[in-house]
């Protein structure tokens, strides 16, 4: 009988002490992460710029780079999907006014041409594959960054974005034509005609 109670202290004992063991060293050998980040300000600078029109862009942007002879050994590829949101529209310090207070009058030079004003693109890599003796580094991740920004540049241009831009300029008008008025004020426009 005391040989039982013995064996069974003696299995409580262990099995407390596993108990104890597995939550002291499982936290052990579990990951750790350190993160750091530092915001800096570089600089802050006032902007009178128009947004007309956004463009929502998803692309399949493909990389591929080898050494000599196109086998696993020595290529690396990457299948990209690049999402973009571009805004276009004014760059209002490039406008010309010219207001005359004795005439309660303000004359606009005319709007100019609309362009990108932002592009806001973020990258999913889908299939990244490195042979043996050529790899990512870094420098490969921020150049296919700046390939996929140009890549959808280049479908801007493609796309219909200014033209609906430029369809947007009798609204901006109209917009100011009216904040003009609100006031007492009489508007006129230098060069082109805008239709109400």
């Amino acid at each position: 009988m005391i040989k039982r109670i013995i064996l069974l202290i003696i299995l409580i004992l262990v099995f407390i002490l596993g108990i104890w063991f597995s939550n002291t060293y499982h936290g052990f050998f579990k990951s750790k992460k350190e993160e750091t980040a530092f915001v800096l300000i570089k600089s802050i600078q006032k902007v009178t710029k128009l947004i007309a029109v956004e463009g929502y862009f998803s692309e399949i942007y493909s990389y591929k780079d080898y050494y000599g002879i196109d086998i696993f050994l020595f290529q690396k590829k990457a299948l990209i999907r690049v999402k973009a949101k571009v805004s276009m529209g004014y760059d209002l310090e490039k406008l010309k006014i010219e207001a005359k207070t004795n005439e309660k009058k303000i004359i606009i030079g005319p709007l100019p041409k609309p362009q990108i004003l932002s592009i806001d693109h973020d990258l999913d890599y889908y299939d990244v594959t490195e042979g043996t003796f050529n790899s990512f580094n870094a420098e490969d991740y921020n150049k296919l960054n700046k390939q996929a920004k140009d890549y959808i540049v280049s479908k801007i241009g493609e796309s219909d974005l200014a033209r609906k831009a430029e369809e947007q300029k009798n609204d901006v008008m109209n917009t100011i034509k009216t904040m003009v008025e609100a006031v007492g004020w009489k508007l006129e426009y230098e060069g082109e005609k805008y239709s109400d």
